[in-house]
Parts: C-alpha cells; structure tokens; sequence
C-alpha cells in the first residue's frame, strides 16, 4: 500500500520526538486504571462463533462455551446508536475492562447501546498471520473477521439499532488503533471510529520494537509478534496502522484523544509508583503517536474530534473521553 504524502511529510519531523518517547519507555506495560463501574440496565450476555480462533480454553482454562466468544451487552428500547467497545493488551476472559472499570455502560441511559465483546489479550482485534508459538497457541487469533463477520451481523439480528445500520467502535490503546482500522476497511458497518490513548502510528520508527516487547509480558507470555501481521517490513503492518490508511477514513466521524503523561485526578497515591514507571510512559507515546496522526488527518482533511489533557494510561480518563464524546455529539 502507497504510504499518503502527508504521512511522508510529517513522519520525519515526528521521528525525534516518537523515539525520545520510546526511549523514556523503557518497557510497554499494562492499561493501568482505578474506577468501578456502576449498574447499567438492559444487561445481556450472548455467544458468537469465534471464526475458528482459540477461545479463553485455548491455554488450559476452562471454556463456558468453546469455540465461542461472549459478548456483554447493554440495550434499551427506543435507542437509536450502538457503540462497540474494545478493550486493552490485558483483556480477561469474564468481563471487559471498561465494565469493570468505568461506568460508560451507562450510555445506555442516554440513547446509545452498548456492546463489549471479551477476551483477545494482545490481540489487536485483528486476523493474525499464525498462531504465536512462543506459548503455545494451537490456532491463530481472527478477531477481523469476529469483530466485523460475526459480531455485526449478531447485534443487527438482536435489535441493537445503528445510524442507518451502522455503528459507531471505539476502543482504548490496542483497541484504539484497532477501532480505527475496523471501521476504515468497513464502512459499510461503521459510522463513527475513536481512539483513546491509541496507538495510531504503528509503523513510526521503534513501535514495532517496543511492541515486540510489550507483547512478551501478557498472560499468557510470551507472544511472538512476527506471528501477527508478519516482520517488520511485511506490509500488513502498513495496511493496519491508521497513520497510514488515513485516506481509507474520509467519511467517517473520528474521535482521537490522549493525556499529556502528567499526573491527574485518576493518579491516587496508592498506584504512584506504577503510575510513574508504566502509566507515564504509555500515555506519552500514545500522546506522541495521536499527535502524529491529528496532523496528517488534518493535511488529508479529515476533521477528527480530538481531547487532550492531564493523565496516564489509566482506565478515569478513557471513561472521561467516552462521556466527553458523548456531550460533543459523536454518537449523533
């Protein structure tokens, strides 16, 4: 794929201050967060086909429903919008982060669905190349094809309403770059895309590096990278890293947001010290690589929704930018 000439552009001059950004890593670790999510109504749970991927038995775990994956839903009658929720590099397998950390469920108090498919740590909610052999995984990860093939299709057979049949995804750090591929390669299902403390130029010089890295240390560890979209220079890293699709999102309402790394009002003393080595460190390369992406977008002249303040990588600010959408009209 032909990389966009604002991309060539602006790439270069970014270079410095993204690998000054990965140096101040170290290494990628955890979304870290406190918060708790509060009581929702219209709850239900159901299965998909998991397209053949492993499911949370796939390590040894005991699977409720093998070769499925659950879904955690919340619908209210009279709701127009429906949002898809990714969640980060350490998804458990019982419930999504963002219902065990924040309150956005609650969206659907106020006209918008919402939708949490579980499970994919380290996924990328992508189709991966092969299975990550590093542990053992028997089959490959295809969360392209349950996100868009399976899921979709299941929330237009529940009722879940869209914005002229379609819905808004949004997704947080992996989740976030993930949202914005989805819905770039399948406007036919998406209207609305956002990424929140998003990794949204994947292919800037170190992010493969650090991902590799990054990729070494979730459960359960490690997982190989070459085995999800290739090497380094295979061009799937190209065709999903949003920085270099940009012209692929032309028609869609974006939502890009990410904090400064500096401490805010989600950074409790109890959690200083992690806050500082992991969540400082993650929130100023997704500030760094939203940064990048906001000025090719807008060279290309897209218009994206952006938010930016004090805070980590910490699950208070992803549900602060959620209801910040919300008031600014994104779902609509």
């Amino acid at each position: 794929m032909r990389e966009a000439k604002s991309t060539r552009r602006y790439g270069r001059k970014l270079t410095a201050l993204v690998l000054a950004v990965l140096t101040a890593m170290g290494v990628m670790a955890t979304s870290m967060g406190t918060g708790k999510a509060d009581a929702a109504p219209g709850f239900q749970e159901f299965w998909i086909d998991a397209c053949g991927m492993p499911t949370n038995g796939a390590f040894g775990n005991k699977s409720m429903a093998p070769g499925k994956v659950k879904v955690r839903a919340w619908k209210k009658a009279g709701n127009q919008r429906t949002v898809i929720l990714l969640d980060g590099m350490r998804a458990q397998y019982d419930r999504s982060g963002w219902e065990i950390e924040t309150n956005v469920q609650n969206l659907v108090n106020q006209g918008v669905n919402v939708v949490e498919p579980i499970g994919g740590p380290n996924s990328f909610y992508t189709n991966w190349d092969a299975p990550s052999n590093f542990n053992g995984q028997q089959k490959r990860y295809m969360w392209g094809c349950v996100i868009d093939n399976r899921l979709v299709p299941a929330l237009r057979g529940r009722g879940f309403k869209g914005k002229n049949g379609k819905y808004a995804i949004m997704g947080l750090s992996m989740g976030g770059s993930a949202a914005l591929v989805h819905a770039a390669k399948r406007k036919d299902l998406y209207y609305a895309a956002g990424s929140l403390s998003g990794y949204n130029f994947l292919t800037a010089p170190g992010m493969r590096t650090m991902l590799r890295v990054a990729m070494l240390d979730v459960a359960p560890a490690p997982w190989n990278i070459d085995s999800m979209w290739g090497p380094p220079w295979s061009p799937r890293w190209a065709a999903n890293d949003p920085a270099r699709i940009i012209n692929q999102l032309h028609g869609l309402k974006l939502y890009i947001g990410a904090g400064n790394g500096f401490f805010g009002k989600y950074n409790y003393p109890k959690n200083v010290v992690d806050d500082f080595l992991k969540g400082t460190p993650l929130e100023l390369l997704a500030f760094a690589t939203t940064k990048a992406f906001e000025i090719s977008a807008t060279v290309q002249g897209l218009r994206p929704m952006t938010y930016y303040a004090n805070g980590t990588h910490a699950w208070g600010y992803w549900q602060d930018m959620v209801w910040n959408a919300k008031r600014r009209g994104f779902f609509n």
